[in-house]
């Protein structure tokens, strides 16, 4: 029962990119000190009928009022509130993963609102026709990334009523590996390639086109720069691939690393690559959005 409850709750608060919280999608109830303040409108009621007291009963009434005009005014915090949400291409772990709302109001009023995720909760007062919050999440593995449920409420003006909203984002988010740590890598793989010692010729500058299998990985974790090995019995080389067999690690996760960190290599040096997984494949390019493209396919596998 409880597990159908909850597919029915995220059914109804389900948002993608762009939300209106419209008067069925905000629930208003007393909250908290509301329920002492509830207790004391009983109690002057009953007093003032016992003791047939009409400033008690002009008093019961009054804060009864202020009871009614509370569930009134945090409604108000957020109807008609629109929320656009922006999400990241693709995430990655060791790094943020970062979710921007963008709250719009029609007019310009004063709005104090709470979102709550998990433990963490942000206070946020709008006074403005456009203003950004932005949430930071921590993602814990690889793959495709399921954001919780956001809780948007507010207990404006008097804190005796609570109106609030949940955000069930069904957007899909793709969380690449984590790169590798070239220097610490090293340490445990002295080369990339198989080529005997003996035929090592020289040491020189990489070039746009180069494979990333005659690297020197030495160089690159001491930070002196990106170089190629050269050996007497190969020529330079003019295609630049990074493939998932050709990774010297037995570990799917572990290759995967590898993979990222060679990736992101690419990316800094704005070196053409492709990038070829047991399934599937990404053809030569650069820029943005190959990177991104890169770092999908790096999820999915």
């Amino acid at each position: 029962m409880q597990s159908g409850f909850q597919k029915w709750f995220a059914k109804r608060f389900r948002a993608d990119q762009f939300k209106i919280l419209k008067q069925s999608d905000i629930l208003v109830f007393i909250y908290q000190q509301g329920f002492l303040y509830l207790a004391l409108i009983v109690i002057t009621f009953i007093a003032g009928i016992n003791y047939a007291n009409n400033l008690i009963l002009g008093f019961c009434f009054l804060i009864s009022a202020v009871l009614c005009i509370s569930f009134y005014l945090t409604f108000k915090q957020l109807h008609q509130l629109h929320i656009e949400m922006i999400y990241p291409d693709v995430g990655q772990l060791g790094h943020p993963l970062i979710l921007k709302l963008h709250f719009k109001q029609q007019r310009v009023i004063t709005r104090f609102i709470q979102i709550r995720v998990g433990v963490q909760e942000q206070i946020v007062v709008i006074d403005q026709m456009f203003q950004e919050v932005e949430l930071v999440f921590s993602p814990t593995h690889r793959g495709k990334f399921e954001f919780p449920a956001i809780q948007i409420f507010s207990t404006y003006p008097f804190g005796l009523v609570r109106a609030w909203t949940y955000l069930y984002l069904q957007h899909e988010i793709w969380i690449a590996p984590q790169s590798l740590d070239l220097e610490l890598e090293y340490k445990q793989q002295h080369r990339l390639n198989q080529h005997d010692l003996q035929e090592f010729r020289e040491l020189r500058n990489f070039r746009e086109g180069d494979s990333f299998q005659a690297v020197s990985w030495k160089q690159v974790a001491r930070g002196q720069g990106l170089f190629v090995k050269m050996f007497e019995d190969e020529s330079d080389q003019h295609q630049f691939e990074i493939d998932y067999r050709h990774i010297p690690c037995q570990e799917h996760e572990q290759k995967l690393s590898w993979m990222m960190a060679l990736v992101e290599l690419c990316e800094q040096r704005q070196i053409f690559y492709s990038l070829h997984l047991p399934i599937q494949q990404l053809e030569y390019g650069s820029g943005e959005k190959h990177a991104i493209e890169a770092r999908k396919l790096l999820a999915q596998a």
